[in-house]
């Protein structure tokens, strides 16, 4: 059973992460992003950029590392066997760029039970790490929402 008082918890930031230029390729190639910003560093200064720009998807691998707080949180009761990933989207208010250290916010948005699942849905906020590890500028914002299924 999915402990759903833990609906509006807020994590303290994690991180920091810093985005790495062979982070952004690898995970290109992995989901078959082939612009040339993706890869190439000339070609992301050619488009304004200070350094190679990251599929839209890729503020997931951040989000997902932020999530284990969740997860990994003994107070939650989150069997990660019997957890499936259900829904995702993002917002970005710009693109994450090799070189960006972010910290990540996570906040546990709902949790609602219906037919044998727990839906838990959480916002995962990427900043810009300022001194100290805390938050600064709103990069992206990851909604996901995990289907966790419960014991019979």
């Amino acid at each position: 059973m999915v402990n759903v008082e833990f609906a509006g918890r807020v994590y303290p930031p994690f991180g920091p992460y810093r985005v790495g230029r062979e982070k952004i390729r690898e995970f290109a190639r992995a989901v078959g992003a082939h612009l040339p910003q993706h890869h190439d560093l000339a070609a992301a200064r050619a488009q304004g950029y200070g350094d190679l720009v990251a599929p839209v998807t890729f503020a997931v691998t951040i989000a997902q590392a932020a999530e284990a707080q969740l997860i990994e949180d003994p107070g939650a009761d989150i069997d990660f066997s019997r957890v499936v990933h259900a829904d995702e989207r993002f917002e970005h208010v710009r693109p994450l760029v090799a070189g960006d250290d972010v910290v990540t916010v996570l906040t546990v948005v709902s949790i609602k039970e219906r037919a044998g699942l727990a839906m838990v849905s959480t916002r995962a906020d990427i900043h810009e790490s300022l001194p100290g590890d805390e938050p600064g500028e709103l990069i992206s914002s990851v909604h996901s929402t995990l289907a966790v299924r419960l014991e019979a």
